[in-house]
């Protein structure tokens, strides 16, 4: 029998617990989309690693796009010679040899920039593939507790929004600034050449165009965040009331919530008119002043012709220089904020990736004793799925005591010999106490045991500590104080995929992938036959709805399952443990949520599951725990309340209160 608690100063919550009053922020929903990245040169040198695996792509993409950049620079060089042949010796044949160099230059440019792009693309994909593929990697060797701390919108993001910054940083991005650069000095060095006097003109207009950018982008980048910012929070009111739809109209609330979305929407409206406004000032006006330039660049062009100083053709085409010289500053501009939130991206992406992974420093593992010499097997070379039935050594070891289903765990021992302990499905919590805030205990010295096939049940409110106790025995925490023995062997010792092997979960909320029902069920063993699949919905009391539904066990199903009740998926999650075959089962608020009907279905099918097998069940209903070798009532971390039903009921202690209805769990 557990000790009893009085103290009640300190509460407990678990994360599911805590989600209860305090709701995940997505920082990511007010992303900045101007913030710079805060190692610069920690992340360029990340990046470098992932794009140096297509070196040579990079390098000869990169050549070809400057080529075909300088080829454009060079091609407007023959209009000089073109358009004084025909004004000076008024002959097409003088013309046609600069008439061809151009075309052949022009050719020659176009095809260069076809392949360097296109070998640009290559590098981008094949680059953010890598870098994809080593996050989602890294993602699925994070502990528990990560996910607990990060929205699911903010890896989603990093997952989408990030990684297609960088596909567009090294797919354009870096492309556009390279081949700006060289049209900027190439124009600029042709420009001098032809006269340096109208240059010296055209970079004071130009001069005057960049200062006008200056000050209209500081005013936008503002702007734009206060879009950013009003947008977020309307979305984000949207969404909860999309969800919370049924609340709504329960309460009459729809004009309320049409007055507050009016004023969101109207503060969005004037952030959006201010940066628009701005965006598209622009345009006009670097126009206006491009058109300025243009101008007096003729005019005084012009002049030095009459003067003699300067002929048609040189005139011709420095004008078309002049055009072009102020678009590949601006395109930089443009790029640089691009490069900039890819940086940011990347930065975030590579933070994401250095988090710690899960430790797992167990030594003792699972070993599957044959019958004769000749059936025994160890691991094959091509290893199966890890933490997987396939994944278990099979050893002839005679004269060795096995568990339930012929299992053995492997201890080694420090004279590197091997000791085999018999797998049953005994565990026990000694003096266990944690915390998942240092300073706040969800649990406090709690001791108890389950004897292989007993049906432990845990009740008490919410952040009393319950789900914890489930997260230790799964080793999704590793504790701080005291020991938890699964038969005999303390928990840290075992490898964490044997020990998840053993043990299987139904939770209060089911989540079921975008497949067919044979498919959700077989993801708690994937090498399941039909007929396994089949024999486990049966046994799980699933398989006569299944058989109702359009296509039976291959209707598939979308959106975590919303074309199914809440107790059909129930059902399911239910199967998918039963093809798992644990010897540990931990139930989880199976039942809260459904109705009676229902959950007299989805209890004789845990029914069915828990026979033989040690269970660990937290209820909400306390009708669904009568029948449990031992029920404990859990308060702020603290076991008050140890026993039977019967034996609960004759102490009148909470228990009974809780049954008699004199007071409610909150």
């Amino acid at each position: 029998m557990a000790k009893q608690r009085n103290n009640k100063n300190n509460t407990s919550k678990t994360p599911k617990d805590k989600s209860a009053d305090s709701t995940k922020v997505d920082r990511r929903a007010g992303f900045d989309r101007f913030a710079k990245p805060q190692d610069t040169k920690g992340t360029l040198k990340r990046l470098a690693e992932y794009v140096g695996k297509n070196r040579w792509r990079l390098i000869v993409g990169l050549l070809l796009a400057a080529g075909g950049a300088l080829g454009s620079v060079a091609g407007n060089a023959f209009l000089m010679p073109i358009i004084n042949a025909f004004v000076y010796e008024r002959s097409f044949a003088a013309a046609l040899p600069g008439i061809i160099a151009m075309a052949a230059v022009f050719i020659t440019s176009a095809v260069c920039n076809y392949f360097g792009f296109r070998l640009m693309a290559k590098v981008a994909q094949r680059t953010t593939n890598l870098i994809r593929r080593d996050l989602f990697s890294n993602l699925q060797d994070m502990p528990l507790s990560f996910f607990d701390s990060h929205s699911h919108g903010e890896l989603m993001s990093t997952f989408t929004n990030d990684i297609d910054n960088i596909s567009t940083a090294l797919d354009q991005t870096l492309v556009s600034l390279l081949t700006s650069a060289v049209s900027f000095i190439g124009t600029l060095t042709m420009m001098m050449i032809l006269s340096p006097f109208l240059t010296l003109l055209v970079i004071v207009m130009v001069a005057l165009m960049l200062f006008t950018i200056s000050f209209i982008m500081k005013r936008s980048r503002r702007s734009f965040r206060a879009q950013q910012r009003d947008l977020a929070d309307l979305n984000g009111y949207i969404e909860e009331l999309m969800q919370g739809q049924k609340v709504v109209k329960v309460f009459n609330y729809e004009d309320k919530t049409i007055r507050v979305f009016d004023e969101k929407n109207e503060i969005l409206r004037q952030a959006s008119t201010d940066a628009q406004s701005y965006s598209v000032s622009i345009f006009p006006v670097l126009g206006n002043l491009a058109f300025i330039q243009y101008a007096i660049t003729a005019m005084i062009g012009s002049m030095r012709i009459i003067g003699g100083h300067m002929d048609i053709g040189t005139l011709a085409a420095f004008l078309q220089y002049s055009r072009n010289f102020s678009r590949p500053l601006t395109q930089i501009s443009n790029q640089i904020n691009v490069l900039i939130a890819a940086m940011a991206g990347a930065e975030r992406v590579f933070r994401v990736m250095d988090q710690p992974a899960e430790i797992d420093d167990g030594k003792v593992h699972l070993v599957r004793v044959a019958a004769t010499e000749t059936e025994a097997k160890d691991i094959p070379e091509e290893k199966p799925l890890r933490g997987t039935k396939d994944s278990v050594p099979l050893l002839y070891l005679p004269r060795v005591e096995v568990g339930l289903r012929n299992l053995v765990w492997a201890v080694p021992e420090e004279d590197e010999t091997i000791r085999y302990i018999p797998v049953c499905g005994d565990i026990r919590f000694d003096q266990v106490t944690f915390s998942y805030i240092e300073g706040q205990p969800v649990l406090k010295d709690i001791s108890l045991y389950a004897k292989p096939g007993q049906r432990i049940a845990f009740v008490g409110s919410t952040g009393a500590g319950k789900t914890t106790i489930t997260n230790l025995i799964n080793r999704f925490y590793d504790v701080q104080e005291g020991t938890i023995y699964f038969d005999g062997i303390d928990v840290k010792d075992l490898r964490k995929d044997d020990l998840r092997m053993m043990l299987g979960m139904v939770l209060q909320e089911v989540h079921l992938f975008t497949d067919t029902v044979a498919e959700n069920i077989r993801y708690g063993y994937l090498k399941a036959t039909d007929d396994e699949v089949v024999s486990a919905a049966e046994f799980a009391n699933a398989d006569s709805f299944i058989r109702h539904l359009p296509e039976g066990y291959d209707t598939m199903l979308y959106d975590n399952g919303r074309n199914l009740s809440q107790g059909q998926r129930q059902l399911i999650s239910i199967a998918r443990a039963a093809v798992a075959d644990p010897l540990v089962l931990i139930l989880d608020e199976a039942t809260s949520s459904v109705d009676t009907r229902t959950e007299r279905l989805i209890e004789k099918g845990m029914d069915n599951m828990m026979e033989g097998r040690t269970t660990f069940a937290i209820a909400h209903r306390l009708s669904t725990v009568r029948h449990s070798n031992a029920i404990m009532v859990l308060e702020q971390g603290e076991i008050m309340e140890r026993g039977d039903h019967d034996q609960l009921m004759s102490l009148k202690g909470r228990y009974y209160d809780l049954n008699m209805g004199t007071i409610e769990l909150e």
